[in-house]
């Protein structure tokens, strides 16, 4: 199923990403290249909180393993694997927020990618991660 950035309040230069259901079932996440390096957004629903109405932790680090994998195949079908995550949460983000992601890849080895990102609502950095994304070679 693919879903539409403008349904969510998301600009329509954002596209889904189709065929990865845990991604559609948790999100839906949307995304963009610009210059090799993703941006990817999506809009916080109630079924994203936590008892708080704020988003819950799960679901951001969810979000930022999209976008770092986004950075790893360079928004193209490329298949990657995470195999290290690490991510810091810096602020909340409640209920109807609509949540940026900005990744940068560091280094791309040929198996191995090196990248990070930061999630933004507005201005206020929410969550910062690092990752080691593996490039998985069709055989």
């Amino acid at each position: 199923m693919a879903f539409k950035a403008e349904d969510y309040g998301i600009p329509s230069l954002y596209q889904h990403w189709v065929g990865d259901k845990a991604e559609d079932y948790i999100g839906p996440f949307f995304f963009t290249m610009e210059q090799g390096n993703p941006r990817t957004a999506f809009r916080v629903e109630e079924h994203h909180c936590n008892a708080h109405e704020s988003v819950h932790g799960g679901v951001l680090m969810a979000f930022a393993d999209y976008t770092l994998c986004l950075g790893a195949n360079g928004g193209e079908s490329e298949s990657v694997a995470t195999v290290s995550c690490n991510c810091e949460f810096i602020a909340p983000a409640l209920k109807g927020a609509l949540i940026y992601g900005k990744g940068e890849v560091i280094r791309r080895g040929g198996s191995m990618v090196f990248v990070r990102c930061e999630l933004l609502e507005e201005e206020t950095v929410v969550l910062i991660a690092s990752a080691v994304i593996k490039r998985i070679r069709k055989k």
